[in-house]
């Protein structure tokens, strides 16, 4: 029976050395064939990460926010015919990641899944966050309209008081200034927030603390992979 390995990648650019142990490295020699969001970018990760190739002869097939569910079922014929590693863009696989659907299938059609160790952007952050990590909840990206954000952020900070918990988010990273800028309006100044961008990066902060410090002056997070946790 075949294997589906869910391969962890660099956070950063040029960091392979720094976040994947020779294991990780030794198992992604050994794939002939790859579940990638987008091939060029895979190609040039398995080129740092020292593959063997031929790249041009491994096999790849998309599985992003395009795929059709008629093109995921199909994944699942190349799935049996031999061990496959999941890439994902950065980060763990399947986690805030369309991996998550080949995986879906993997368990339903009884092949074997095996998580490889990686860094994952919202578990260090938490890690390096001082919030609460014995109740925390991911909810992913919040709505991109102003109004609604704002609602939203609300919501958050009213169940992070009641239940006592941690609530990260994350944001595409054009965006992320727009909803820092939310935040500072509509969540307490009591409220803690932890800001923790460039994860890994030769640039990274991470950095904790409550709302009206941070208005006083706020990090430039443009285009910077940001995590958002926040606590009330």
């Amino acid at each position: 029976m075949s294997v589906l390995y869910l391969v962890p990648t660099p956070i950063c650019e040029n960091t392979i050395s720094k976040v994947l142990s020779k294991h990780v490295i030794t198992v992604i020699h050994s794939l002939q064939q790859f579940v990638v969001e987008d091939i060029r970018t895979a190609r040039r990760f398995l080129l740092q990460a020292g593959h063997p190739g031929p790249i041009e002869q491994l096999k790849f097939h998309l599985l992003n926010e395009h795929t059709s569910a008629a093109e995921i079922a199909n994944i699942l014929t190349f799935l049996r015919e031999e061990d496959t590693g999941v890439i994902s863009e950065a980060g763990v696989p399947a986690v805030a990641d369309p991996g998550a659907q080949v995986v879906k299938l993997a368990h339903a059609n009884g092949i074997t899944v095996v998580p490889l160790v990686g860094p994952s952007s919202i578990l260090m952050a938490l890690m390096a966050s001082g919030l609460n990590g014995q109740s925390f909840s991911f909810v992913g990206y919040l709505p991109a309209k102003r109004d609604e954000c704002r609602k939203r952020l609300r919501i958050l900070e009213r169940r992070s008081a009641s239940e006592r918990q941690t609530q990260i988010f994350i944001e595409t990273p054009y965006r992320n200034m727009q909803l820092l800028e939310n935040i500072m309006q509509c969540c307490s100044g009591d409220t803690m927030l932890a800001i923790a961008a460039g994860i890994t990066g030769a640039d990274e902060l991470i950095k904790t603390q409550s709302i009206r410090k941070w208005k006083l002056e706020l990090p430039d997070l443009k285009k910077i992979p940001t995590v958002f946790l926040l606590q009330a």
